[in-house]
């Protein structure tokens, strides 16, 4: 973890390069175009490389042969010019740049490709030559640190703002498409807009730039929280209690900032009481206002666990788009909770049920296209090799006692008394075994499909207790939703044939009824156990998968 130190160390004082996406601005970054003409006369550096040069730097430095297309593109729509060194010196973007990945070097993934650390000692020279009054424009240094700048730009860009290829991505269970980048005509804007800021147009989710800016506020944290842990002398504190670990407790809360005013009293007071709530609330726990085990156990999380999980979640947010246009639904699996978004604002959330750990929740985007009504429920193989089989050959009533039929290739219904069920397994079983609808349906009154190779869904449930569950981790694969109804309202609410009455009887006719959406909604499954929530609350959430764990080896294995 030598790198969380690094970065604490250096992050307060270099924040100031990054412009943070302050939450309820509503202010857009208009998008870059980049320019497909040649540049203009004034627009060059009156000092340009030779093409031989530059093919000779590329064969020597084969690590950036990823981007020899880029880099070669750049500079022959500049007449081979300068882009990053003046006639006087190292410009304002060059210092800038430089700036920014020797930042990032230490941000956390503890990657020394991020800062090459010849081009950073050629910066240096160049910039005590300026300096010492002995700068030398056509020196053989200058143009070898300018093809580094331009190379190691589309390389930082790749690492950080692009991330791990999507083919690690999709090792580590995300199938959510990757983003669509294009560095270039962020450099070309870079070059030509001299006093543009370059942190407040790179190519990132706003999520990203909200956690960026939590690390600095993490630096300070780490500086007023002790290190020793805290213990309990009885299982539970709660309001008007008094105990020498109440005072210690409120000194944390009030460093983390749950606790607005601190006083070093021992006395579990009100202010302690909704401090005590607000943490809990952000970090996945029973809300309560006591002081018990799990809330205890969460405070003694060292603040440099809490920087990786930062760390890693950035990662994923190097992978999502920059933006999504127009409304969409976000499931946050370690969340267990589902929000609906409309362009860009919180519209509203509710709880959701997601797969446990041994029948996971995929991670992927798709676009919901239908509403089902009173649906059928057609048991998956899994189940039905595990469960139903099993079930039906102890107790040839099972079927009926759940509501269940027997249906062949065509539809038909098959009579249960007609199957020789000693002879079938789940590979053989030759028909469909579904759940008619009605009140107790495993699919409660509605689903969602957005139709994907996962067999993935949203529905309601008739196991409505679940939603007041903290850990919410039950379903065999697909997400329960807790208002259902809110949802099909929602998704329904430009078609004026659907009526609040008439979704109350289609949710319990005795028929099942499939609505073809007018306006598909992108649907993102993610897993996210860091994020900066919409009133700017910083949210941690436990690894429900082991998908940090796996991240962290990709990231960290190198400390």
């Amino acid at each position: 973890m030598r790198f969380h130190l690094r970065f604490l160390l250096l992050a307060s004082c270099v924040m100031a390069l990054f412009v943070s996406c302050e939450q309820g601005s509503g202010k857009r970054q208009a998008p870059i175009m980049r320019d497909s003409t040649h540049y203009t006369e004034e627009e060059y550096i009156n000092l340009a490389i030779d093409s031989n040069q530059l093919n000779t730097f590329l064969q020597k430095n084969a690590a950036y042969a990823p981007y020899t297309d880029f880099i070669k593109d750049f500079y022959t729509k500049r007449d081979f010019h300068y882009a990053w060194i003046s006639a006087t010196g190292p410009t304002e973007q060059a210092s800038s740049f430089i700036n920014m990945i020797r930042t990032d070097a230490h941000f956390g993934i503890g990657d020394s490709s991020l800062m090459n650390k010849e081009l950073g000692a050629l910066f240096d020279t160049l910039n005590n030559r300026v300096n010492d009054k002995e700068w030398k424009p056509n020196d053989s240094l200058v143009s070898k640190t300018e093809m580094l700048m331009t190379a190691q730009f589309f390389a930082y860009g790749d690492k950080v703002w692009g991330g791990m290829t999507a083919d690690s991505a999709k090792d580590l269970e995300w199938f959510i498409p990757r983003k669509k980048m294009d560095m270039a005509s962020l450099l070309d804007s870079l070059i030509a807009n001299p006093n543009q800021d370059l942190s407040g147009n790179e190519p990132v989710n706003k999520q990203y730039r909200l956690l960026r800016k939590e690390l600095s506020r993490i630096n300070k944290i780490a500086e007023e929280i002790p290190h020793d842990s805290l213990f309990l002398d009885k299982k539970t504190y709660k309001k008007g209690d008094s105990a020498a670990v109440i005072a210690k407790v409120k000194e944390r809360l009030h460093a983390w900032g749950d606790l607005p005013n601190l006083d070093s009293s021992a006395i579990f007071d009100a202010g302690l009481d909704s401090a005590i709530r607000h943490y809990q609330g952000r970090m996945g726990l029973t809300v309560n206002g006591q002081l018990q085990q799990a809330t205890i156990n969460s405070l003694n999380v060292p603040v440099a666990k809490l920087v990786e999980k930062i760390l890693i979640n950035m990662e994923r947010l190097r992978w999502v788009p920059v933006d999504v246009k127009g409304e969409y639904i976000l499931v946050n699996i370690p969340e267990f909770k589902l929000h609906v978004f409309d362009h860009d604002s919180l519209a509203w959330s509710c709880n959701v049920v997601v797969g446990t750990p041994g029948a996971s929740t995929v991670i992927f985007s798709r676009e919901m296209k239908y509403v089902v009504f009173a649906p059928y429920w057609n048991v998956p193989p899994g189940i039905l090799s595990r469960e139903i089989l099993p079930a039906v050959k102890r107790n040839p009533s099972y079927l009926a006692r759940h509501n269940m039929e027997v249906v062949g290739a065509s539809g038909k219904v098959i009579p249960t008394s007609s199957i020789s069920w000693s002879k079938y397994t789940g590979r053989n079983f030759p028909y469909i075994i579904r759940q008619k609808p009605g009140r107790s349906n495993s699919l409660g009154k509605v689903k969602f499909l957005f139709p994907n190779e996962y067999n993935i869904y949203l529905h309601d449930t008739p196991s409505k207790h679940l939603f007041q569950e903290t850990k919410r981790s039950f379903s065999h694969g697909c997400i329960r939703v807790s208002e259902p109804r809110r949802l099909a309202e929602y998704l329904l609410r430009h078609d004026s044939t659907w009526t609040d009455k008439k979704i109350d009887e289609a949710m319990n006719a005795k028929k099942e009824k499939y609505v073809v959406l007018k306006d598909k909604v992108p649907v993102f499954i993610g897993y996210f156990t860091a994020w900066v929530n919409h009133n700017g609350v910083l949210n941690f959430r436990n690894d429900v998968y082991g998908h940090d764990a796996q991240l962290a080896k990709q990231l960290f294995s190198k400390e």
